[in-house]
């Protein structure tokens, strides 16, 4: 209704038309919704799923609980609640839903009766739960929550007089780890794991230390102990790759250690037989981009083994099956989300492919599923013309089926670009590059449109064919949008990952480029009307690219790293490049660290740019971008700065900024296309 509202005041009177289909619009992202975080019951009969939207008065995204038959009827709003609910997890014997939820005074733990519908407030936390798990028996909740610790105190100020108005005291820390991009400063505090009576009742902290204890929580099956993933060495500011494995017992507090190598071992889950523990992780490399492997020990720490070896592919959210022969898992191949099995001696199958539509801005990976004790799965399914629904893969079935459709009344009369998949040779190594192209809404052939590379980024991430809202929008603006994987991406093993140790920006570009000439040689792209951009690691290809040639008319860096040199020592993650990014620090590796830089190349550039960040980015700093827009002022090139305020790195996670950087690329773009009148 609000959305209504605001069409009849913008437009004054607004005629209705369902005969003729609609390009894709600003306004429809406060229309669109999806499905996130779906919980499949233990009888495989109901789902639990967060349905989220964007808020286009209050400029945000937000979630509330449905649920759904697994047939596909019944489906309804858990609550009438119209607030964040959030992390809906089963009890064990399906007649209980615990979630975590937002109220005036914070997040809480609430409880929802599946027979009567009624729900109750457990707890009255200080601040927000989190890992939220139900003991085997169902008599408690387990979940992890910030316990404050004190700052440093330097010095000891005077006291002063009453009503006197003087400047706030310092803000003191002695962290490594001390500030967080979209967070801003980090308060000093540790996670901890606590339980709590699943009827009510008071709060028990279980786990202590200097250490942050949080992730997966996974009961033993008799629910005496809770295993977990932590990094409780004495040097884990600096060791800050590494965790462990351990169990508490929930009685006494005592911790005990399962595993103890250099990397990472997280996500620990527990056999429903009791026998076996699986986790994820890998043995540091120290490398850009490592395979993460699905590893199983027994219960008492001994035996492990990897059994995902022959899937050179990284995964994600396990679930064991009911009869603890093998486990469920997410995993991304050539930009697209699977759903596969592996069992306990190592055979890899896959089960569902599709998984995705949770991230809308971009066509990134994302989405979950979950699995029933008779092997159901609920899972999050999109494709490039609509974000995540819900479907169900029942374990006898070879094809999922589809029981919601959240966007068929916004997306039935709209007109959306087509998506298609391309793969080209790099010209570098002969390597296979994928990438796809997003066609203007009734594209028409015997017409030259102009082409626009927009590069993802990370740089260790992918693309693929999911749906993307800006991608729609730049081809409802009569744009061909060409987004590749180069490499560096994931999905296409570790070694392709890794290309680019020691080596970024590197031959990522001459696949993007190859790119571009292979969409020439297609008839689609035209040497007089390719432009360029991308954000974080995609607007450091951006800028490389127009540092390097002179082929594109116009370019959009967003959010950069320009100089490798100042980026590292002032980011919020500052202390993680050092030897996987480049060899040594950079007071160690200057000439290093400069090569690098795409600053290094911007006495070339004489393409008209844009650059634009969030003026409260603490990944890639503001300082970043304007380097880039001073040294192209100091040189007469024509440029603009956009900063956008209240904006961290993500600066689309607010929809109105969204459309912000959307509407400012197409209109810088739009400057100099030769295929229309420009304002």
């Amino acid at each position: 209704m609000r959305r209504l509202l605001l069409l009849f005041l913008a437009a004054g009177a607004l005629q209705f038309s369902t005969a003729q289909k609609q390009n894709f619009s600003y306004l429809d992202i406060f229309d669109l919704q999806y499905v996130s975080d779906p919980q499949i019951s233990p009888n495989g009969e109901w789902v639990v799923y967060r349905r989220m939207d964007y808020d286009i008065m209050k400029d945000r995204s937000a979630g509330n609980l449905w649920l759904v038959k697994t047939d596909g009827s019944q489906h309804q709003k858990m609550t009438s609640r119209e607030v964040n609910e959030n992390s809906p997890v089963w009890s064990p014997s399906g007649d209980r839903i615990v979630f975590s939820s937002s109220t005036d005074e914070g997040s809480e733990i609430f409880m929802y009766w599946v027979a009567s519908g009624k729900i109750a407030k457990l707890t009255q936390l200080p601040f927000s739960p989190s890992s939220l798990t139900w003991s085997p028996n169902g008599k408690n909740l387990a979940f992890s929550m910030n316990v404050p610790k004190a700052p440093p105190v330097i010095a000891k100020a005077p006291k002063k007089p009453k009503g006197a108005k003087w400047a706030e005291t310092p803000r003191i820390t002695d962290r490594v780890y001390h500030e967080a991009d979209g967070r801003g400063y980090i308060k000093p505090g540790f996670n901890h794991i606590f339980t709590i009576p699943s009827e009510g009742g008071a709060p028990r902290q279980i786990t202590s230390g200097d250490w942050h204890h949080r992730g997966t929580l996974s009961w033993s099956t008799d629910s005496s102990k809770i295993y977990f993933s932590a990094n409780r060495n004495e040097d884990w500011e600096y060791d800050f790759r590494n965790s462990e494995i351990y169990y508490v017992e929930v009685q006494n507090g005592k911790i005990s250690a399962l595993t103890d190598r250099n990397g990472p071992d997280y996500s620990p889950q527990i056999s429903p037989n009791g026998r076996y523990i699986a986790y994820i992780g890998i043995e540091d490399k120290r490398e850009a981009y490592q395979v993460r492997k699905l590893h199983i020990m027994n219960v008492d720490g001994s035996n492990k083994r990897s059994i995902t070896d022959a899937l050179d592919r990284t995964v994600s959210n396990i679930h064991w099956d009911g009869k603890s022969n093998g486990l469920y898992f997410d995993y991304d191949d050539k930009g697209n989300g699977k759903i596969g099995y592996v069992s306990l001696s190592g055979e890899i199958s896959k089960l569902a492919d599709n998984r995705g539509g949770t991230i809308l801005g971009r066509p990134y990976g994302s989405g979950s599923h979950s699995v029933s004790k008779n092997g159901a799965i609920a899972y999050t399914y999109s494709r490039p013309d609509y974000p995540s629904d819900l479907a169900i893969l029942n374990l006898k079935a070879k094809t999922p089926k589809k029981i919601t459709a959240l966007n068929k009344a916004l997306l039935d009369y709209r007109t959306l670009g087509k998506v298609e998949e391309v793969w080209y040779k790099s010209s570098f190594d002969g390597r296979d590059i994928q990438g796809w192209v997003v066609y203007p809404p009734n594209y028409d052939a015997t017409k030259k449109y102009p082409f626009m590379v927009e590069n993802h980024g990370g740089p260790i991430a992918n693309y693929g064919d999911r749906f993307s809202i800006e991608m729609q929008l730049y081809a409802s603006a009569g744009y061909i949008v060409f987004y590749p994987n180069a490499r560096g991406s994931t999905s296409y093993g570790e070694e392709f990952g890794n290309l680019l140790l020691n080596n970024y920006p590197g031959q990522d570009y001459d696949d993007t480029m190859d790119g571009v000439d292979y969409c020439i040689k297609m008839g689609i792209a035209h040497e007089d009307q390719l432009f360029v951009t991308g954000g974080s690691a995609g607007g450091i290809m951006s800028a490389w690219m127009i540092g390097k040639n002179k082929r594109f008319e116009a370019a959009v860096v967003a959010k950069p790293v320009m100089n490798w040199i100042s980026k590292t020592l002032v980011a919020d993650n500052y202390f993680g490049y050092a030897n996987s990014r480049y060899p040594g620090q950079p007071w160690e590796n200057f000439e290093g660290y400069w090569k690098f830089s795409p600053l290094s190349l911007v006495g070339n550039i004489e393409t008209p740019t844009m650059v634009m960040v969030g003026m409260n980015d603490l990944r890639t700093p503001p300082s970043e971008a304007k380097q880039l827009y001073h040294a192209l002022k100091l040189r007469k090139i024509e440029t603009v700065l956009v900063e956008i305020p209240g904006a961290s790195h993500g600066i689309a996670n607010k929809p109105s900024n969204l459309i912000t950087k959307i509407a400012h690329t197409v209109a810088w773009f739009d400057k100099y296309r030769t295929d229309k009148e420009n304002d």
